[in-house]
């Protein structure tokens, strides 16, 4: 896999360029629940054990791959809306589609309940912008949780291994925040007891998006929620055990183990 490119060259945001974080006014209005329980949803790797229900994809149909594993490959930028699927989701689409930003990827998560730990082992970093030209739009993520979770974190680090860069988000219903998911290593804590649903939209950076976080008084520096330091040093001492299990795993069968970056899309 190459490495991560940086906005460098690239169109990018204006609110996103100091913290590469951005917590847009809370959305209040009401979205009939169906609109997301009722998509066809796919298995797909992520932080924790989530499925994914496309509404835009590659190519309009139900596939949460990486637009350049398509032919021809491409950045994600100009996702092909499923029809199927957007039939029963408008409210949905139309908070998609609202900044007027270019979308590529659009799809719901369902995130089964996990632990701090999980979460932690599961931070990843998203390759939004492979085959991205410079000179053009930087691809960024936005989450909006449909559902009422709380208690629930996004947690966002710039360095996987280290604690003291991490950021805590919680996920209320109508919660929008976007993030330069090529900047941090990010994953949920979803602290619920029954499944968590997030739309998650890739939006292409410029002066549409920026016209958006403005009209939504994006706030650069939200507060992060605290944690107890032991809870933080138990999945930090978790996270070693784990990466260390799944070496020995892999180099007993004689496979050298990927970077944990490359792992999800």
């Amino acid at each position: 896999m190459p490495e991560m490119e940086t906005a460098m060259g690239f169109i990018t945001s204006a609110a996103l360029e100091d913290t590469g974080i951005v917590v847009l006014d809370r959305r209040d209005h009401q979205i009939d629940p169906a609109e997301w329980t009722d998509l066809e949803y796919v298995g797909w790797r992520s932080s924790g054990v989530t499925r994914f229900a496309p509404l835009a994809s590659a190519a309009g149909e139900v596939d949460c791959n990486g637009f350049w594993n398509h032919t021809p490959p491409r950045t994600d930028k100009d996702g092909v809306w499923i029809a199927a699927q957007t039939a029963k989701a408008p409210t949905l689409q139309s908070l998609a589609l609202e900044p007027g930003a270019n979308v590529g990827r659009c799809r719901v998560i369902e995130l089964q309940p996990n632990t701090y730990a999980d979460a932690i082992y599961n931070l990843h970093q998203d390759d939004n912008n492979r085959l991205n030209d410079e000179g053009t739009g930087w691809v960024v993520r936005a989450w909006l949780n449909l559902t009422d979770d709380p208690d629930s974190l996004l947690i966002l680090r710039s360095d996987r291994f280290d604690p003291s860069t991490e950021i805590r988000l919680p996920l209320p219903a109508g919660s929008c925040i976007i993030v330069d998911t090529q900047r941090f290593w990010h994953a949920v804590w979803h602290r619920g007891t029954a499944p968590r649903y997030s739309l998650i939209t890739s939006w292409t950076s410029g002066p549409e998006l920026d016209a958006h976080i403005a009209a939504n008084h994006g706030d650069q520096h939200p507060v992060s929620a605290s944690l107890p330091e032991a809870l933080v040093a138990e999945a930090q001492a978790e996270l070693h055990r784990r990466i260390e299990e799944r070496r020995q795993t892999f180099e007993a069968q004689g496979i050298v183990m990927e970077p944990v970056a490359s792992l999800y899309n």
